[in-house]
């Protein structure tokens, strides 16, 4: 009880010190407003660019697995046309992937090709350069297709090849205007489609992804009937990915990976000393890749940020100094009173980490005030891991720069500490 009540009046001390020398207390907050400002700032776009970026990748899905004739990742020195000449994937090792693999090993299966740069027509509308995706069934059991108005394919429409499509916010709106697209036709490639879906608008992204809002899902079948899917080696056609989504509780998909290899080799007739001539993709690649260039740019913003935190922190001792300066004779009158040492020393420390707190907190929220400036295409948040940061920050700074002016307070003689003026 005793220590608690030294403590709380340590902390009724300081408080009284920094409310009588209000606008020297103001002036010592600037350094460590504008530090705290400089790293959480720069911690808050970093973080809000990575969220906005992995956002913009959704579309390749999570926990999955892409068996595709081109890796995304390419071995150094590796010749280009042993990819090239690789086989593409087809409807029938779709279909003997399904049969043959472990179903306990994943949640599901779908085989999708797609390309870009088709135009869109309905009546006298037309869009250009949308991306045409033909799926199998189980394509929504791998991916998201967040439907707004309509319904998903049926099983029939995907084995007769119907010409079916769901399609963009975009498309909607630049072919059909305001009135319900439902039901109604337009043409791609030649072809007569009817919609039966609208998905639901994405809006911009920071980077150029492929966004559902020019999107036009079409079946399988009628994709393959378009375009050159089951060619052989891909010359001229377009090259299709299986899609294996695993479970949730396969934290790295190596098990699932291993097994699709095995049977891939074995659809494919492989000898055991042949090498693949398959891709096994997983959109983690470009999430390792994007953490380790954020958190290369992260630590550069600390640096930067760490300078301004140090010129706060200089301020703060500065301060602190003049403090005990100007209240040496108080504290011989506390110390001959019967005050411990370490009762001056938390005085002072207190005073100190307080300044730096309400400093961090004041740039905190100058942070939180530019969050609330709405941002189209990088709307901005402030995670509670910076604000924790940036309050520990300040009040780390708060104990290196009271700790000295601190502790030559709590060792003055008492004696001399009364006489001085």
């Amino acid at each position: 009880m005793l220590a608690l009540r030294l403590t709380l009046e340590s902390f009724r001390f300081a408080w009284q010190a920094l409310k009588s020398n209000l606008l020297r207390t103001i002036l010592s907050l600037l350094g460590v407003t504008v530090g705290i400002f400089a790293i959480i700032a720069v911690f808050t776009v970093v973080d809000s660019l990575e969220s906005n970026i992995r956002q913009s990748m959704d579309f390749l899905g999570e926990k999955v697995v892409y068996v595709g004739k081109w890796p995304w990742k390419f071995e150094p020195n590796r010749p280009w046309w042993k990819y090239f000449n690789r086989p593409v994937p087809t409807q029938r090792e779709f279909r003997a992937l399904q049969r043959t693999l472990n179903p306990n090993s994943h949640m599901g299966m779908a085989i999708m090709a797609n390309t870009g740069g088709n135009t869109l027509k309905a009546g006298n509308n037309s869009l250009t350069d949308c991306n045409l995706q033909g799926v199998s069934y189980e394509f929504q059991q791998v991916s998201k297709v967040p439907i707004a108005e309509g319904r998903y394919f049926t099983s029939q429409e995907i084995d007769l090849a119907r010409n079916v499509a769901i399609i963009g916010a975009d498309i909607a709106e630049n072919l059909f205007g305001g009135g319900s697209a439902l039901g109604r036709e337009f043409s791609a490639r030649g072809r007569k489609f009817t919609v039966i879906g609208v998905m639901k608008k994405e809006g911009k992204k920071l980077i150029d992804t492929p966004s559902n809002d020019t999107n036009c899902l079409i079946t399988f079948g009628m994709f393959s009937q378009i375009f050159a899917v089951n060619n052989g080696s891909g010359m001229g056609g377009v090259s299709p990915n299986i899609i294996v989504k695993g479970r949730e509780d396969d934290q790295n998909l190596a098990n699932l990976e291993s097994e699709l290899q095995g049977v891939m080799r074995n659809v494919r007739g492989l000898k055991p000393r042949e090498e693949d001539n398959f891709a096994l993709n997983r959109p983690e690649m470009f999430g390792e890749l994007i953490s380790k260039l954020f958190s290369v740019i992260g630590v550069a913003g600390a640096v930067i940020g760490s300078f301004a935190m140090l010129v706060g922190g200089f301020g703060i001792a500065n301060i602190m100094f003049v403090s005990v300066k100007e209240r040496t004779n108080i504290i011989g009158i506390q110390k001959s009173l019967g005050a411990k040492n370490y009762f001056i020393l938390f005085q002072f420390l207190f005073e100190a980490i307080f300044l730096c707190l309400i400093g961090g907190a004041a740039g905190i929220f100058l942070v939180f005030l530019i969050t609330l400036i709405p941002q189209e295409s990088l709307p901005l948040f402030l995670s509670a891991s910076n604000v924790t940061l940036g309050l520990t920050v300040s009040v780390v700074i708060g104990i290196l720069a009271g700790i000295i002016p601190a502790v030559l307070a709590s060792n003055l003689d008492p004696v001399i500490a009364i006489r001085s003026k």
